[in-house]
């Protein structure tokens, strides 16, 4: 079993490519389907890294919306068809910094002598 620093990182390493490829705007990212694939990918396996989160973790960030992280993985996965292309760039737009900032700080918490 990994510890949770593996999967925090790994979310950070998840959302820096979602970053690059939303840079050049709302338009860019719609019209292009390799932008949105990749995209989509990264925030697939982002959300699988949020789900391997130790339940410890997740209770001490009650702010953390987990079951719309996991329910938006559950549509990336099962229900491709039914993507909103405008809902991710929300997401990517709006969700995606707070979520940032949140994984830098549970990081630190975890280099914090116990």
């Amino acid at each position: 079993m990994k510890d949770d620093s593996v999967y925090l990182k790994h979310i950070l390493e998840s959302i820096r490519p979602i970053e690059e490829d939303t840079r050049e705007g709302r338009g860019k990212f719609l019209s292009s389907h390799t932008l949105q694939d990749a995209v989509l990918r990264n925030l697939q396996t982002l959300s699988e890294s949020m789900q391997r989160l130790s339940q410890a973790m997740k209770s001490r960030h009650p702010e953390v919306e987990w079951k719309r992280i996991t329910a938006f993985r559950n549509l990336l996965v099962h229900d491709y068809l039914g993507v909103d292309l405008e809902r991710v760039w929300e997401i990517c737009q709006r969700d995606l910094p707070k979520l940032k900032q949140g994984v830098v700080v549970m990081l630190g918490e975890l280099d914090l002598p116990g």
